[in-house]
């Protein structure tokens, strides 16, 4: 199978895969009031999917270097599938959290195919490959929204039964068409190397590494201030503006549209053009100001608006940042680098979501907005004096290579 069809394959793999999970992401925060849980409680429901996935996806990430990524991806969505089915099953507060708990263990699919695609990319063309899964997940989130929206009027559970039907669909997909993308070349080359356990040591160590751990360093606080905007969405234009479930829905696939057209096109134009700290710094910067602006919508229209630069610029930054991390480790680390970044991520979500219903309940819908652009503007002068300025005015010898 050519490159282009492997990449085609993996990008239908997670397509399908953000398909079902967009299904039921808008509607999980209307799904648990139904069982009488509150702002707070919505934003643990998402953080112990993040918790779980925190765990799983370095681990998964690490395996899949080993061992391949095909196995790896089969273990993830067969999770995810489970998890849709007990979602669609629940009848108390304490099943919904079974089953985000079930498909956040299973979660590193999207790190491991992260993964396949810097396997059949090479560094000139890995911005667009990667920009391939970012596009798969506005596709999934153009569809899946409102789709879940639109069954959301026959019940909660007939879009977590969907979603499971789609996951299984999936699954057939990796086992009888996905080839393996790891050679066997590479899997020697890599059970020769001796690597550290997955452990709190090893990851200090990593994050200490001049350029690689100020990538990771982003990828925190960029996660955090995103998970904040990301986690209370519903809930703020529930609060803030009246919307229900459906017309949440149609604002996400809003975004999945500009998604799409960011990862699947713009991306790929901007890094041929630009280097990769530069793209950052100002994705970042943009961001900040977006949120402050998001904090203090005065309305519909202005909403619509303002989400346009913070859907492309996020589009953007979680694909440059993965481009710059697999420059700077050896293709045999490519799983584990992309899964650390994915449970970094993820530590983000345990605390955010939480967070962000306490403001959200406590100082109202302005809050979490003003924070995470606090947060961003910070994080913007932290990219220019340790990405920016190392990497491209001081010493031009260090700039982000293979």
């Amino acid at each position: 199978m050519t490159d282009k069809k492997r990449l085609f394959s993996i990008f239908l793999v997670v397509f399908i895969d953000l398909l079902g999970f967009s299904i039921i992401l808008p509607l999980l925060p209307f799904y648990a009031e139904t069982f009488g849980a509150s702002a707070t409680v919505v934003g643990l429901l998402v953080a112990i999917y993040a918790a779980g996935q925190m765990i799983s996806a370095p681990l998964l990430g690490r395996l899949s270097d080993r061992y391949g990524r095909r196995p790896f991806l089969i273990v993830s969505i067969l999770g995810g599938a489970i998890s849709f089915f007990i979602l669609g099953f629940a009848s108390s507060l304490t099943m919904l959290f079974i089953a985000r708990l079930v498909a956040g263990l299973t979660a590193g699919n999207i790190s491991v195919a992260q993964a396949y695609i810097t396997d059949v990319t090479d560094v000139k063309n890995r911005s667009r490959g990667l920009g391939l899964i970012g596009a798969a997940f506005g596709l999934g989130f153009i569809i899946g929204p409102a789709l879940g929206g639109l069954l959301s009027q026959w019940g909660y559970a007939a879009p977590a039964f969907l979603a499971a039907g789609i996951a299984t669909l999936n699954l057939v997909v990796v086992i009888f068409w996905l080839p393996e993308s790891l050679t066997e070349e590479r899997k020697n080359e890599i059970s020769l190397q001796k690597k550290s356990p997955i452990s709190i040591n090893s990851l200090l160590a990593t994050l200490r590494k001049p350029v690689v751990g100020p990538l990771l360093h982003t990828r925190v606080f960029y996660g955090f201030a995103f998970a904040l905007f990301q986690s209370v969405f519903a809930l703020y234009g529930q609060y803030r503006f009246g919307l229900n479930a459906q017309n949440i829905g149609y604002i996400l696939t809003y975004v999945g549209v500009l998604s799409v057209i960011t990862q699947g096109v713009i991306v790929g134009k901007i890094s041929d053009r630009f280097p990769d700290p530069k793209i950052i710094f100002f994705s970042t910067l943009l961001i900040a100001i977006s949120f402050l602006a998001w904090a203090f919508s005065p309305g519909i229209i202005f909403l619509l608006i303002i989400l346009l630069p913070i859907a492309m610029n996020a589009g953007i930054l979680n694909t440059i940042i993965n481009t710059a991390l697999t420059k700077a480790v050896p293709p045999v680390e490519f799983g584990g680098i992309l899964g650390l970044s994915a449970a970094l991520e993820s530590a983000t979500r345990v605390i955010a979501p939480t967070l962000g219903g306490f403001l959200l309940e406590t100082f109202g819908t302005y809050a979490p907005g003003l924070l995470g652009g606090l947060i961003l503007l910070w994080l913007s002068t932290y990219i220019f004096r340790f990405i920016v300025t190392p990497l491209i005015f001081d010493t031009p010898s260090k700039k982000i290579q293979p």
